[in-house]
């Protein structure tokens, strides 16, 4: 299918139509960083340009471990399914801010700037959040003491303390360098599910004022110190309306993808509730997207275990459905938890119940992942 669909990509990208009444067909998208290196400007465009194909696939921490594996060159579990890695990376930067060697997930730093440097080479594209620790606390990111944020602010009693974590940030963003030494563009998704109250910089635990000007530093100080390789992703756990969706916006001039994540929870077992939500919230999130003109993506998803054998042809496909969004990006597989003694993985590896139909899956003509977008020039 997919063979075939790809042969007649070169007609189609010609020229975009002018008919096509959608946020992908928009001439007006630009960087909201005017200074975004050609790499960053040339890679947004393809996002842009790829969403007339599909959505891209994407999956966290996919190259440094999977279930009962860890740090072997070249393995992933999407790839081991399918043949074909993801077109997306997720990665996550926390630790970085205390100089740890290792983040959250325990990737060391120096081996994530690795696989970000293989993937691109590749063709794969790389987006990172960062679950930066409480700086009034010291606590985790999930400590949601009220008003932490407020002293990060300029005038703050931390905000010498966050911009030297904004400095750490930076020289590891401007490290990730490709063959040529040319900065190897990334999806930032700094502050993400903000409108989900579990970490400090959520609803409830600041004003939205406080968190637009949070955000607007962190857009122009990562600049400042010359970082001009980054499409910045706003992200939103939940939300019912527009006005929902763009409380905390700090608008179109600091951001470039509009995104929320959503997870099936073992509650909604046929995935109803799932596929409600996602279908509400991509309706506002379109709209918004076309009026402003954004690209638009689910920048989390995932369904704990995938014990639906027919998940991803079914309640994942169907929640997504004809929208057209630039990527998802399903969580990581960390593989068994002995602490909580269970297995935490979102996608499927060798004799998973869902293999079968994520092959179907991968199959499908709107589903790309890394050989898809490597056949799509700009």
């Amino acid at each position: 299918m997919k063979k075939y669909f790809f042969n007649l990509l070169a007609t189609a990208l010609i020229g975009t139509s002018c008919s096509a009444q959608s946020i992908n067909s928009n001439t007006n998208l630009s960087l909201s960083d005017k200074k975004a290196t050609p790499e960053t400007v040339s890679l947004y465009k393809k996002l842009n340009q790829l969403t007339q194909n599909g959505y891209l696939f994407g999956h966290q921490d996919d190259l440094a471990y999977g279930v009962n594996w860890k740090y072997e060159n070249g393995i992933s579990d999407i790839k081991d399914v399918v043949g074909d890695y993801p077109a997306l990376y997720g990665w996550d930067i926390a630790g970085l801010e205390k100089d740890d060697a290792n983040n959250i997930d325990g990737i060391p730093f120096a081996k994530m700037k690795q696989y970000i440097i293989e993937a691109n080479e590749r063709g794969g594209i790389s987006t990172i959040s960062w679950h930066f620790d409480n700086p009034a606390t010291g606590k985790s990111a999930w400590d949601n003491t009220p008003n932490s944020l407020k002293t990060i602010l300029p005038g703050g009693e931390n905000h010498q303390k966050f911009t030297s974590w904004l400095d750490k940030a930076a020289n590891f963003l401007l490290s990730l360098k490709d063959k040529k030494g040319k900065n190897i563009p990334i999806l930032f998704r700094p502050y993400h599910e903000l409108s989900g109250g579990w970490f400090w910089w959520g609803k409830g635990n600041c004003t939205p004022e406080e968190f637009k000007t949070a955000w607007k530093f962190t857009f122009e100080y990562l600049q400042r110190k010359g970082v001009h390789n980054l499409i910045y992703v706003y992200n939103t756990g939940s939300f019912s309306s527009k006005e929902d969706f763009l409380t905390n916006y700090p608008g179109d001039d600091f951001a470039d993808i509009l995104s929320f994540d959503s997870y099936q929870n073992n509650n909604d077992t046929e995935g109803t509730k799932f596929i409600e939500e996602v279908q509400n919230q991509l309706k506002i999130l379109n709209e918004i997207g076309l009026e402003k003109h954004k690209l638009i993506a689910v920048a989390e998803a995932g369904y704990e275990a995938v014990p639906d054998p027919k998940w991803w042809t079914g309640t994942f496909s169907k929640a997504i459905g004809d929208y057209k969004i630039s990527y998802v990006l399903l969580w990581r597989n960390h593989g068994w938890q002995e602490k909580e003694q269970k297995m935490h993985y979102y996608a499927p590896f060798k004799g998973q119940i869902s293999e079968k139909d994520f092959i179907e899956y991968y199959n499908l003509d709107k589903t790309l992942f890394e050989k898809d977008i490597k056949k799509i020039k700009n």
